[in-house]
């Protein structure tokens, strides 16, 4: 598209981003709410809406619901109720979805960004809490659906933006800090692959200085970052095409084709009316005390931000350290039991961000998955800062023999494999004379200003100490030696 005419028009993008609760159990009934069981194992007859059962509402996704909000600097609302969501679910035996509309658990708050052009914070409209829908599954050369009821009634919180979003880095920047987010709080896994984390994105576009919206578009259950991008782009293009042609937008839910790029229409929008809320006369309001509140403030993990500003000042890291050991609740938590055994906190880092990320990266692994623990990392760590072993002898050599055995120290495999460093100048001194003397005709090149002949003359002291020679001791005494000569 032509940037002249982008430029004329303004983006106004708002999402709605779905979170499954990782609760052991469904919102409303017993059954196991996990993930990638056999169809229609995980229900009961509360699940499947038989007639004379009630549901019974999950403590434990409300105060998941709760820790968000208070995350996210939200309201906690004090009286709530659940209301019936009467549009058709086709994979809601019941026919309608349990939900909260006039009093929704969390109200306010926001997600800070850092996007290239700056920082901010998205707010949210609100949050509440609802019960997921089951899957339709469509088989290839059938005309039949078949209905997977596993997932109906897991619980969810639906996370409401304002619509404030203006481009599509900013709102995949904003998901990924929601899935960052979740996964610090232990409520959600993030998975988006698996459905548990997704969003349906509403956008439209208008003419800069408007005060109007153009017409909403949604485009429906995204679950990729890269893909929410895509769709963006693709529907800001065509949406401004449409404008520019005088063509009308239609207020529709349309769906996101990774193969081709492009959203096609599936059905015009309902509107509010067509969902027929009413408050659900099954289950009674929902009231959270003063002191329910204040139990799940104290239980609240430490957050991404809290520990960035804790590891720039308590163990004085570099920004860049904190961003990377705080993406990952995992990995920060690995990090700060190291410095329990150490002082040497950017070595940690080093470590951590280097060997430990490439050996888990190398083999998809999650650095809890580590066989290595913080105690043994900085022993290692240790090892290096005494000058028995190099830095690259510990990564290169030592660090995978812990990973094959971890019963054994890094000092029990430095020993065995002949490692520890020489320190001993009388030994060195040795070592030094002798590869000097073989090499005479390069001494004289190096006295004549061939200064670079250093690291040869080193890599064959290194070679006659099968690598055991420490560096620094040994470069300094083949300068003087060389210096003398």
């Amino acid at each position: 598209m032509n940037q002249e005419i982008r430029d004329k028009y303004e983006v106004v993008i708002g999402l709605e981003v779905h979170a499954q609760l990782q609760t052991e159990s469904k919102i409303f009934a017993a059954d196991a709410a996990s993930f990638g069981a056999s169809p229609n194992t995980h229900i009961s007859p509360i699940t499947l809406g038989h007639p004379g059962t009630l549901p019974k509402l999950n403590k434990k996704a409300v105060e998941f619901a709760m820790r968000m909000g208070i995350a996210c600097n939200s309201q906690i609302t004090e009286n709530q109720y659940f209301d019936r969501k009467n549009y058709f679910y086709p994979d809601l035996p019941k026919g309608y979805q349990i939900t909260q509309d006039k009093t929704p658990i969390c109200m306010g708050g926001g997600v800070h960004v850092k996007l290239s052009t700056g920082e901010k914070t998205v707010r949210f409209h609100h949050i509440h809490l609802e019960e997921d829908a089951g899957k339709s599954l469509h088989t290839d050369g059938s005309s039949d659906s078949l209905l997977d009821y596993n997932r109906a009634g897991t619980p969810l919180i639906e996370m409401v933006t304002e619509p404030e979003i203006k481009s599509a880095e900013e709102a995949a920047t904003f998901m990924t800090e929601v899935r960052k987010l979740v996964r610090y709080l232990g409520i959600c896994d993030g998975n988006m692959e698996e459905g548990s984390l997704r969003c349906d994105v509403n956008i439209s576009v208008m003419p800069v200085g408007s005060k109007v919206f153009g017409t909403k578009v949604e485009i429906k259950n995204m679950n990729s970052m890269r893909f929410i991008q895509k769709a963006i782009e693709y529907e800001i293009v065509r949406q401004i095409d449409a404008v520019e042609n005088n063509e009308k937008i239609i207020q529709e839910t349309r769906s996101f084709d990774p193969a081709t790029g492009r959203t096609s229409g599936m059905r015009e929008k309902e509107s509010m009316n067509d969902y027929r809320y009413f408050p659900e006369p099954d289950l009674v309001p929902l009231v959270i005390s003063e002191e329910w509140l204040s139990s799940v403030k104290e239980q609240m993990p430490a957050l991404p931000w809290e520990l960035f500003e804790k590891f720039t000042k308590e163990y004085g890291l570099p920004a860049y350290d904190a961003n990377v050991l705080t993406d990952s609740r995992e990995v920060a938590e690995y990090f700060e039991a190291t410095c329990q055994f150490t002082k040497n906190y950017k070595a940690v880092s080093n470590w951590i961000m280097g060997t430990v990320k490439s050996y888990l990266n190398d083999h998809n692994l999650e650095i809890g998955q580590l066989s290595v623990t913080p105690e043994q990392l900085a022993q290692l760590i240790q090892l290096v800062d005494d000058g028995k072993v190099s830095n690259s002898t510990a990564s290169q050599q030592i660090f995978p023999e812990m990973i094959a055995d971890n019963a054994k120290t890094p000092l029990q495999i430095a020993e065995a494999k002949n490692l520890i460093q020489q320190s001993n100048t009388d030994t060195l001194q040795t070592l030094v004379d002798e590869v000097l003397a073989n090499n005479s005709a390069k001494v004289k090149e190096y006295k004549n200003g061939k200064k670079g002949l250093l690291s040869m003359f080193m890599g064959e002291i290194m070679k006659k100490s099968k690598g055991s020679a420490d560096p620094k001791v040994t470069t300094a005494l083949l300068q003087k030696t060389l210096e003398n000569l």
